[in-house]
């Protein structure tokens, strides 16, 4: 099975790409010759998952998939959820909002938070939904240097280290991203059987 992944984030291609094996051949934007930024309006990952699916099959007519990712931290009220990749401006840059949600939580003793992943898949003109959900809690500093985005202040529950010291075997037993995509994987099967 082949499928698009509206996506444009190369490190998210990387992570799925470890998930997938040889099951299921998946197609990057830039591989299908789109060159887009799709927009991310919403106010749930739901939707936001659901815009980008939605957008590149109307594009192309063909089966796609789409995920978007938010860290919701208890003490901040779920934030920086669906604003997750540009908390600290337009810039998208992961550095600038590590800074950010560090300094926002100096001296909150409630670190709690949670990844959560939602995947929009378009399969035969139909929508499905699958979502994963990781715990765990915000470091009071940077360790690590692997991953992406927050990964070097996130410790997910059960470790004991961040999933910025963690390589992408260790880190898919625990993370969001896996889960949701474990659901995703399942799913196509039934579809295949």
């Amino acid at each position: 099975m082949k499928l698009i992944f509206a996506t444009n984030n190369a490190n998210k291609v990387k992570e799925f790409k470890s998930l997938v094996g040889d099951h299921l051949e998946i197609i990057t934007l830039h591989e299908a010759g789109i060159d887009i930024d799709i927009p991310e309006p919403h106010d749930t990952l739901e939707a936001n998952a659901r815009e980008k699916s939605e957008t590149i099959h109307k594009m192309t007519g063909t089966d796609c998939f789409a995920e978007d990712t938010g860290l919701e931290i208890d003490a901040l009220n779920g934030a920086p959820g669906v604003l997750s990749a540009r908390y600290a401006g337009e810039q998208k840059l992961a550095s600038d909002n590590i800074v950010k949600v560090l300094q926002e939580l100096n001296g909150v003793i409630n670190r709690q938070a949670q990844f959560r992943t939602v995947i929009s898949l378009i399969l035969n003109d139909k929508e499905y939904q699958f979502e994963g959900v990781c715990r765990g809690t915000i470091t009071t500093a940077v360790t690590g240097e692997k991953g992406f985005g927050y990964d070097p202040i996130f410790v997910p529950e059960g470790a004991t280290k961040s999933f910025a010291e963690m390589d992408l075997g260790e880190k898919n037993k625990y993370s969001h991203r896996a889960k949701a995509f474990h659901q995703f994987a399942a799913f196509l099967n039934t579809i295949k059987a």
